[in-house]
C-alpha cells in the first residue's frame, strides 16, 4: 500500500465519519424544531457519503449535481443500488434546496422523521458496500 493510498482511504473514512456523526445534529435539530436545518444536514451527511464512494472511485468533484449524476449513472442505472437509493438521494437534495433558498417552505416532523430514516439506509448501504471494497 502507497502513501496515496493511505492518504486517499484515510480521507475516505474521514468523509464516512463525517456523515455518521451528522445523526447527533439531526436529532437536537429536530428535538428542538429546526426541521429545515435538520433536512440541510440529512442532505449532506448523504452527500458526504457519496462523497466517500467517489473517492473510493477515484472520482472527485466539488459539484452536488455533478457527483448526484455520477452516482446515478454508475451505481443507481448500472443496477448495483436499487432505485430507491437515487430516489432518497434526489429528495434529500431536492427539500435541502427548497428549504435553503425557497422563501417559505415548512417541513413537518413527519416528513423530517422519514427523510432521516432514509438518510440512515442510505448511508449505511454506502459504508456497508465500502467495507466489502478491497
Amino acid at each position: 500500500m502507497t502513501l496515496d493510498d493511505l492518504d486517499k482511504k484515510g480521507l475516505i473514512n474521514y468523509r464516512i465519519n463525517q456523515a455518521k456523526s451528522l445523526e447527533k445534529d439531526i436529532d437536537s435539530l429536530i428535538a428542538i424544531g429546526s426541521y429545515s436545518s435538520a433536512v440541510n444536514r440529512i442532505y449532506y451527511g448523504m452527500f458526504y457519503m457519496l462523497l466517500a464512494l467517489a473517492l473510493h472511485n477515484g472520482f472527485e468533484t466539488s459539484k452536488h449535481q455533478q457527483l448526484i449524476d455520477w452516482f446515478n449513472r454508475n451505481y443507481i442505472h448500472a443496477g448495483i443500488f436499487g432505485k430507491a437509493y437515487g430516489e432518497y438521494l434526489k429528495k434529500a437534495y431536492e427539500n435541502r434546496l427548497q428549504g435553503d433558498y425557497d422563501v417559505f417552505t415548512v417541513f413537518t416532523l413527519d416528513e423530517v422523521t422519514i427523510m432521516k430514516v432514509e438518510y440512515l439506509i442510505f448511508c449505511k448501504q454506502i459504508e456497508d458496500f465500502l467495507s466489502n471494497q478491497v
